[in-house]
């Protein structure tokens, strides 16, 4: 991703707002918002802090719910640090820039949890979808509708995958994988959509719900401390758009029974509704599918990452995974 604004502005707004003074700024390959850019900046202390830069003037959702977190007296975050004036983030130029401590640790992909992490991640949660949304916030946070738009998206492409017989070798993979695994692929389409009509009927009740809340999006650092990041898309939805995550599977991990067993344990009692369960881990392997066919089939955005892409692809059918977690979640 390109820097979206030069490094000595952005180094001369950390001295003059923040009181910073930067010896190396780095800019960092994560994202794929191309109104976005994400820094590694070293002070001349030797301190390092996590700057995130977008167009435009406005106050990001995530500084919106990572205050409000706080307030709830939640430790696992990472809350933004103030400017001299106290506010969480800084106009600079057309953009918005946001500052936050660089931790150093390993994402939950990378690192299981221990024991007793999995008990405060459920103890975590349960104080998330427990927090009473002002109506003033919840009027900036997007809600769940239930959208048919990425079953849509993945039934679309099979008229396309038909007609094109070239491409490079990882868009003919990807293809052939496609047209080989249709039935499996239109079982979780349309379960999904008859999910989800079911689940408008009961009307669940909603509440805040971080929506991502993989074991990417759970940064280890050591033994004892854990912090869930990337709060940029909350919403507010039944509880299960949370707790599908948990013995889901989503990145190969996350998918033993004692983690569960842990995780409710912090989580404490509660009825999970198995049809919204299902809806979601059924509606997040096709809003993948349809992802994934952006950059192995649809594009070439992937670059040189395109291989990897399409191994993570494959790994979404793997024995033991998502989807075999889905239709298991469904039966049951």
């Amino acid at each position: 991703m390109a820097s979206i604004l030069s490094d000595q502005l952005i180094i001369s707004c950390l001295s003059r707002d923040y009181g910073i003074e930067i010896a190396a700024l780095a800019l960092l390959p994560l994202g794929a918002d191309l109104d976005a850019s994400v820094y590694k900046a070293q002070a001349v202390d030797q301190t390092s802090y996590f700057i995130k830069l977008k167009r435009g003037h406005h106050h990001d959702i995530s500084v919106i719910i990572l205050e409000l977190l706080q307030m709830a007296g939640i430790q696992q975050i990472i809350p933004p640090i103030k400017t001299r004036k106290g506010q969480s983030t800084q106009r600079i130029e057309g953009f918005t820039l946001i500052v936050y401590p660089f931790i150093e640790g390993l994402d939950g992909f990378s690192r299981e949890l221990t024991d007793k992490q999995w008990i405060q991640l459920g103890r975590l949660l349960r104080q998330v979808h427990e927090i009473e949304v002002p109506p003033s916030v919840q009027s900036k946070i997007r809600h769940e509708v239930y959208s048919s738009k990425w079953r849509k998206f993945v039934q679309m492409l099979y008229p396309r995958l038909e007609a094109e017989s070239s491409g490079d070798e990882i868009a003919l993979k990807f293809s052939r994988f496609m047209k080989e695994n249709a039935q499996t692929i239109r079982r979780l389409i349309d379960r999904a959509e008859q999910l989800s009509k079911k689940i408008r009927d009961q009307s669940p009740k909603f509440v805040l719900c971080h929506s991502d809340l993989h074991g990417g999006n759970v940064l280890v650092e050591g033994s004892d401390a854990f912090y869930v990041v990337d709060w940029d898309n909350p919403i507010m939805a039944p509880k299960e758009r949370d707790l599908m995550f948990i013995g889901g599977g989503v990145g190969s991990v996350w998918n033993k029974p004692h983690e569960e067993e842990l995780f409710y344990q912090g989580y404490g009692r509660t009825e999970i509704n198995s049809t919204i369960l299902a809806y979601y881990r059924h509606e997040r392997i096709v809003e993948d599918i349809a992802d994934f066919a952006q950059g192995l089939f649809l594009t070439r955005d992937g670059g040189k990452d395109r291989p990897k892409m399409y191994q993570w692809f494959l790994r979404l059918f793997e024995a033991g995974s998502v989807v075999d977690i889905a239709f298991k979640t469904d039966d049951a």
